[in-house]
């Protein structure tokens, strides 16, 4: 106490106090685990595992750390810059009411957002049904058989729509239809997609689409000035000409619409945005896309679909992954990894919640809204354009167009300037009679809104009667069950209650990165400042969105070393393709588009070779010696071979082996000397930050998946943000956006094609990442990534003697993860790296990454944000699962009758009154003493993944499948 009340007042201000609520070990214990290790200090543990000519000589040049509350009121003064009006833009992009219900037990739920991509299935059952629910709503608004379990962005969406129609036409032609009346944002997305995958883009009214020779056409529905037109004419006459039709769809529209498949298309997509998820300048939202059922093999994204466990009850599942880039790597149908799942869920939720009485009521009224403001407009004498529409009237203005923009912004209205001659209104679910009063008022109009609804009423609204629905939708019990508050909720609990997330136990997947996503970090994404902006709004209304923009990109080129920063793709994978085109366009720009020629090591993330393939590279594959390093003569070799047509070469560093490669500098050089560039991929950067940097390493560009080191939850599977650093060379080549410019006038890449929907991706989650370093500091950061580094050097340490640990780096350190040989177990034994990660389940705890980067092996990625307490617990769990496999070994325990054969054991059974096996129900379920204090109880028993591929069913099951 005395020692307290004589400290200065700075070491009682605790500015770094969130540094030791985010790491795990304290100082002790640091000294504790450095002497289990045998090393006498962190810095001395630092020296024996990074290289030292690639250190940091100086600190990073970050502001020091600022404690919560602080870091907090200094982004809400930010936040506070921002003017929120109501947003009747469109494009895409609507305003709308997130139920409570869902905003408090999911989108602010850890229990929700902190958990990973559903591979492990059995742990994972309620996001898994939650995202059955969404497939199901997508299929029957769609009309078609089937649908993915979302992407990132409508955009994107329409881009793997154009590579799939390629995939899967019979026609000969390279050139693919798009309407005119698409969203603008669509078109610039597909303008950089087309360019490298060398497809001619023909624009053109959606009526001429089959007087074109195309192997596939992209049609909107309603188009994006709102008109709604019967598509089924041109989407029959593409279809006999063998071509793949896409439609662009608004899910609020499809409501009262008739389906794209009952219109005839092949392919449909859109976004999910308005179905309760807020507009957050851009995103993240989840783009929906479906198709066809025996166009499955070639649909981009992935599927949750209907299996069995081994006890013959219904399970969830990811289906098909074999389609999957980490599978099929260059020859996968897309390079899609992270989507968006969280988002996904809450669409979903948003239709369970209102079912589909509630959303014919909600769309029925945003068209009674957008009829009564047309009939009114029309009765002032005001022109308005078509008389077909949904939500979106567009009024010719003529030269009253600025004036009415101006003086409904000061009213409070953002409204679309369609031209010089013309404004659009589009309405949403959070419009009000008062506001379209307030809207006729302002263009001169009368504003007797009962007068004008009676009017609208007698005439049967604007949707043409041909095509409204009339087939039912949302018919499952799911979506005609949970209406009532209470009943929303414990169906919530009760799915989140299937799933282990980090709120339950550390999740050590290697490569991914699965640190703490503090409270204070996710606080600031609810903000009305943050969530209710649109994309487009005038940029004098999101001044505090481009500084907490430009402070995040300050602090990253600190962190990274780069001269530029690209804030738009909206994944990792997004980022890996936004970098590899900058490179691209680089090298045209210089007279050498020729450079086609892609290096990359056989160790890479899957997202490589199919980002490469993607932007229209060949991949050279590289291979890597006996201790895991990119052979470095073989590389040589390959660059000098390939030299005139060398672009670039992809390296993850550290490896994914685990280590960091001395020789790195020597194998950026080399491709550097033959005119390539070199792509960084951003996966391990959290065993880089403070201690070394990609630029200094010798990388022209890299991204950085913002979900893993900058403290962004990964949300059950989305979203992420995977912004790129630049080197000043590459900068003009970065993407910039034809609707909503990313900087200002003068900026150097000016007019570049965009890759994502919005000018800076999922912009609502920056400040997650914002936060993160704001709090943590320079030295902070620095600190995050030596104990990141301590604790997989721990765990390596503890588990070596019974795994052996495959890959370390010179002085027998590995980096932030370390990959643990199971071939061994599985030659003596027949026990593999599956049986090994779903006996996990029984001790609590999600496996790590299972064979990557080598077959028959597991990744261990700790992080820094786990105490020894944590990382104890997991090395206890792995040394008795190893000596339950020396029981097997010594034929205590039969081969196909032992608890990792079995694993997981379900309370279902354990509670059974029969038990037949070899070992008691003690020793399955509670395996260790501690297992019993936190049980966390798989939903379903082992999973059987063939008959789920074998029996393809990817929609939601009668409940009575579940009561079988």
């Amino acid at each position: 106490m005395q020692e307290l009340l004589t400290a200065p007042l700075a070491r009682l201000e605790q500015r770094d106090a969130f540094l030791e609520r985010h790491l795990g070990p304290n100082p002790a214990e640091i000294a504790t685990m450095l002497a289990a290790l045998g090393a006498p200090s962190l810095d001395a543990l630092i020296d024996q595992t990074v290289p030292a000519a690639i250190r940091l000589k100086e600190p990073l040049p970050l502001p020091g750390p600022r404690p919560e509350q602080e870091a907090l009121a200094a982004l809400r003064t930010i936040a506070a810059r921002n003017v929120v009006k109501k947003s009747f833009i469109g494009l895409g992009y609507h305003g709308t009411h997130t139920p409570t219900v869902i905003l408090r037990n999911v989108l602010e739920n850890p229990g929700w957002y902190t958990a990973y991509t559903p591979y492990q299935a059995e742990i994972a059952q309620g996001r898994l049904e939650a995202l059955l629910n969404f497939q199901q709503m997508v299929i029957d608004l769609t009309g078609l058989e089937l649908a993915n379990a979302s992407l990132l962005d409508e955009a994107t969406a329409a881009a793997e729509a154009m590579a799939m129609a390629r995939r899967v036409s019979k026609a000969k032609s390279n050139a693919f239809f798009v309407d005119e009346g698409c969203l603008p944002q669509t078109l610039d997305v597909l303008r950089t997609r087309a360019q490298y995958f060398g497809f001619e883009l023909v624009l053109g009214p959606a009526v001429e689409a089959a007087g074109h020779d195309v192997f596939g056409a992209l049609l909107q529905y309603p188009d994006a000035n709102g008109e709604v037109r019967d598509l089924s004419a041109p989407l029959a006459a593409l279809k006999a000409k063998g071509a793949i039709s896409a439609v662009a769809c608004d899910p609020m529209a499809l409501v009262l619409l008739k389906s794209p498949g009952e219109l005839g298309a092949d392919i449909a997509l859109g976004s999910t945005q308005r179905f309760g998820v807020p507009m957050g300048f851009g995103g993240p939202h989840a783009a929906f896309f479906a198709t066809r059922e025996h166009y499955v093999r070639a649909m981009p994204g992935r599927i949750i679909g209907v299996s069995k466990d081994r006890h013959g009850k219904t399970a969830l599942r990811m289906a098909l992954q074999t389609r999957e880039q980490h599978i099929r790597r260059e020859k996968a149908n897309s390079n899609i990894c992270t989507s968006q799942v969280l988002l996904a869920n809450m669409a979903g939720f948003y239709a369970v919640y209102h079912g589909p009485q509630g959303l014919k009521t909600i769309a029925a009224r945003i068209h009674r809204l957008a009829a009564i403001l047309a009939e009114g407009l029309r009765r002032a004498g005001v022109h308005v354009r078509g008389s077909r529409f949904f939500d979106t009237v567009v009024a010719e203005t003529g030269a009253r167009t600025a004036q009415l923009l101006a003086a409904a912004e000061a009213a409070g209205y953002n409204l679309r300037q369609v031209s010089n001659e013309a404004v659009g209104v589009a309405l949403d679910e959070t419009a009000t009679a008062e506001d379209v009063a307030t809207l006729l008022a302002l263009f001169g109009a009368g504003s007797d809104v009962a007068a004008l609804d009676a009017a609208v009423t007698a005439a049967g609204g604007a949707l043409p009667a041909e095509l409204l629905r009339h087939d039912a939708i949302l018919a499952h019990p799911v979506f005609n069950t949970h209406h009532t508050e209470h009943e929303m909720l414990r169906y919530l609990k009760k799915l989140q209650n299937r799933d282990l997330a980090l709120d339950h136990s550390m999740i050590s997947l290697g490569s991914c990165t699965m640190k703490l996503n503090a409270t204070s970090e996710m606080i600031p994404i609810t903000w009305p400042e943050f969530a209710n902006l649109h994309p487009f709004a005038p940029r004098a209304h999101v001044l505090g969105y481009l500084e907490m923009i430009e402070g995040l990109s300050d602090y990253l080129k600190a962190v990274t070393g780069f001269d530029a920063i690209c804030m738009q793709p909206n994944s990792g994978a997004q980022g890996e393709y936004a970098g590899l085109v900058a490179i691209r366009r680089y090298h045209a720009s210089r007279g050498e588009g020729h450079r086609t020629v892609c290096l990359i090591p056989k160790s890479a993330h899957g997202t490589n070779p199919a980002s490469a393939q993607m932007c229209g590279l060949e991949v050279v594959v590289v291979d890597c010696d006996d201790n895991g390093n990119v052979d470095l003569e073989d590389l040589k070799a390959k660059a000098a071979r390939h030299a005139e047509r060398l672009a670039a070469l992809m390296v993850t560093y550290p490896s994914t082996h685990g280590v960091f490669e001395e020789n790195i500098r020597e194998i950026c050089a080399a491709v550097h000397a033959h005119g390539g560039q070199v792509y960084m991929d951003g996966a391990n950067l959290n065993a880089q930050v403070g201690l070394t940097s990609p630029a200094t390493i010798g990388a022209d560009v890299s991204h950085m998946n913002l979900h893993k080191t900058f403290a962004i939850p990964h949300g059950g599977g989305g979203p992420g943000m995977g912004p790129i650093g630049l080197k000043a060379h590459l900068a003009p080549f970065m993407s910039d956006h034809a609707v909503a410019p990313t900087g200002a006038p003068d900026r150097r890449n000016k007019g570049q094609g965009a890759v994502s929907a919005a000018p800076f991706g999922s912009a609502s989650i920056l400040p997650i990442s914002w936060m993160y370093i704001a709090m943590m500091g320079g030295e902070g950061l620095k600190r995050a990534t030596e104990v990141a580094i301590l604790n997989a050097n721990y765990i390596a340490a503890k588990l070596g003697p019974h795994y052996p640990v495959l890959y370390t780096g010179s002085q027998g350190r590995v980096a932030h993860e370390c990959i643990l040989d199971i071939r061994p177990i599985k030659a003596a034994t027949g026990i593999t790296e599956v049986d090994i990660a779903k006996r996990l389940m029984d001790y609590g705890f999600h496996a790590p990454t299972m064979s990557f980067p080598v077959p028959g092996t597991i990744m261990v990625e700790p992080t820094e944000s786990e105490d020894p307490g944590e990382l104890d617990r997991f090395i206890g769990a792995m040394i008795a699962i190893r000596g339950e496999i020396a029981r097997i070994e010594r034929g205590e325990l039969p081969a196909d009758d032992n608890p990792l054969k079995n694993a997981p054991h379900t309370q279902f059974e354990v509670a059974a009154s029969e038990w037949k096996h070899a070992y008691s129900r003690e020793e399955a379920a509670y395996p260790l003493p501690w297992v019993a204090e936190n049980k966390f109880w798989p939903g379903v028993g082992r999973i059987d993944d063939v008959y789920g591929d074998r029996n393809l069913f990817c929609a939601c099951v009668p409940v009575s499948a579940y009561a079988d």
